[in-house]
């Protein structure tokens, strides 16, 4: 099985104008593509920006809204899939969502952050309930979560066990925890044995101060992709070859020992 190249787009697009941030994406997806990628991965909540405010409510839509309409368009126009984060409406009640889209722009998964961060998030949206999506691609398994939730360990212990091969995380962290896009997420991918593309926004939005470092790293801890601080679109491959060798290698999974990691109960 052949490698499945991912594309990584740290940015942070236009803040408040899904107009603007869908035109960045045409243009990353056509780069993407040109450079052999099968799958595209955006920040948390791109289709909007993050640090939009009350205007949460105002630009959220439903998971087959006119925004997810345009996304499948352009992925269907370069042939590849895409991941990107939005804020989803149903009903009354508003989510931090990320959907993710066929190269043939028909929609695979969809997920809602389970964790959410800080007052900003806890004040605006209704927390996701699904802590495993899964959805396969080109041989791939993906399994998506959002920011926050890679930081649970217990959330991607979830996903190596469902047999999670490439885990995406779209992504807003922000300064001063830039030691989760450069130690954290490298040991999740190695103590679950899968991949873990971890793409985030850039650059300062409101109160906020993005600090990128988007990544793709491998199960064997080791980083494969990796950007800089600032706007940019970096490309890794996924490798089913060496993640197999892999897990044949390390006995985390097999070692494991589930009755010793319970609270005994009253």
């Amino acid at each position: 099985m052949p490698p499945l190249r991912t594309a990584l787009l740290q940015s942070s697009g236009q803040p408040g104008s899904t107009a603007g941030n869908l035109r960045t994406l045409d243009e990353a997806a056509a780069r993407a593509a040109a450079a052999g990628a099968r799958l595209l991965v955006c920040p948390e909540m791109f289709l909007t920006g993050y640090a939009i405010g009350d205007d949460v409510g105002r630009l959220a839509e439903p998971a087959d809204g006119p925004g997810a309409e345009a996304v499948a368009r352009t992925a269907a126009r370069h042939g590849l899939a895409v991941l990107y984060g939005y804020p989803e409406r149903d009903g009354e009640r508003v989510f931090n969502s990320a959907q993710l889209i066929a190269a043939d722009g028909t929609r695979l998964a969809g997920y809602r952050k389970t964790h959410l961060f800080g007052p900003f998030e806890r004040e605006r949206f209704t927390p996701g309930e699904v802590p495993v999506v899964q959805a396969d691609l080109d041989g791939v398994r993906l399994g998506i979560m959002i920011c926050y939730d890679v930081e649970f360990p217990e959330n991607v212990r979830a996903h190596a066990l469902a047999g999670t091969d490439l885990l995406v995380v779209p992504t807003a962290q922000m300064r001063p925890f830039e030691f989760v896009a450069e130690s954290v997420v490298p040991v999740r991918a190695f103590e679950n044995q899968l991949y873990v593309a971890y793409v985030n926004r850039t650059g300062r939005e409101g109160e906020f101060d993005f600090v990128g470092l988007s990544c793709l790293a491998g199960p064997d801890g080791t980083v494969r992709a990796r950007a800089g601080s600032g706007e940019e679109l970096v490309v890794g491959d996924v490798d089913p070859a060496l993640l197999a060798a892999s897990r044949a290698a390390n006995p985390y999974l097999r070692d494991r020992r589930p009755g010793l990691y319970t609270s005994p109960r009253d």
